[in-house]
């Protein structure tokens, strides 16, 4: 299966750069509806027979014009919503607990899926609930899915699922809003990532996440 992960559009928050990860959270800015609106072009390419959205406003609103595009319904899932900030909710993502909380989803890259966020879930947690939705698209026998999900969410489960995306690349190569990860893979077979944001994928080599920027909360 090709799958496309694909981050949303801008929001109020992304602007003030906050760690916003609860539900339903806000919606687009002007800018971010008009990312949204270039979706369709710019996956003209893609044969996409499924499209997913999680539970966060943000995310159906950036799929709207894609799925009207393709008519296609999108199938809403709470497991590829943002990974909750828990106790660092609306903190700056520049501050200490932005760098608290994007460490913490790289340490459950590194293997450390035990680690909690502050107040929130753990990695194999998270990795529970994404895992469960993709597995969903893969036994739907599509060959090519769309997920509009979230910034961190997208950088921690590839780091984690991709053969060939270690810590360091995904700590370096934040998502823009509507960037997109291209994988291919199952499940059962495990998956590569063929693009991350239109480049191809040098993993940046060994290392975990502690010495390694970390550039960039989710959201």
């Amino acid at each position: 299966m090709r799958l496309l992960l694909v981050r949303h559009g801008q929001t109020p928050t992304n602007v003030d750069y906050l760690l916003d990860t609860a539900v339903p959270g806000p919606g687009l800015t002007a800018l971010g509806a008009q990312q949204a609106a270039a979706l369709p072009q710019a996956l003209a390419d893609e044969d996409i027979e499924i499209l997913y959205a999680s539970t966060l406003v943000r995310t159906q609103l950036t799929a709207a014009p894609l799925a009207a595009a393709r008519g296609l319904d999108v199938l809403v899932r709470d497991g590829i919503r943002e990974i909750s900030a828990g106790d660092l909710e609306m903190a700056s993502g520049n501050s200490e607990h932005g760098e608290i909380y994007m460490r913490t989803v790289f340490a459950w890259a590194a293997g450390d899926v035990g680690l909690r966020m502050p107040g929130g879930e753990s990695g194999a947690e998270f990795l529970a609930r994404y895992d469960a939705v993709v597995a969903e698209a893969a036994a739907s026998g599509a060959g090519t899915v769309a997920m509009v999900s979230h910034g961190a969410a997208i950088r921690g489960w590839a780091a984690t699922r991709a053969d060939n995306v270690d810590v360091p690349f995904a700590a370096v190569n934040r998502l823009a809003n509507t960037g997109t990860v291209v994988l291919e893979g199952s499940p059962a077979d495990g998956w590569k990532a063929l693009s991350w944001a239109g480049a191809t994928v040098v993993p940046a080599g060994e290392g975990g996440p502690a010495g390694q920027p970390v550039a960039g909360a989710g959201g």
